[in-house]
């Protein structure tokens, strides 16, 4: 029978490994990222509600004329 601790202990080694061969981000990349994350999702929330509230506006509009 295998031992699991060997392989998890295998794997997370690996894991170590590949982590420090990966480019991490500067501290001011990650700021600005972040910024561009923010504020994007500001732009598709504002752009969510406008349209949310328009097509409801245009759907009250068609039935109250069908009452």
């Amino acid at each position: 029978m295998k031992n699991p601790f060997r392989s998890t202990r295998i794997f997370f080694g690996e894991m170590v490994d590949e982590l420090k061969k990966a480019s991490w981000p500067t501290w001011t990349e990650l700021r600005d990222s972040t910024i561009v994350v923010i504020v994007a999702c500001l732009l598709l929330g504002f752009f969510t509600s406008v349209a949310d509230f328009s097509l409801y506006q245009v759907v009250d509009l068609f039935t109250s004329w069908v009452r």
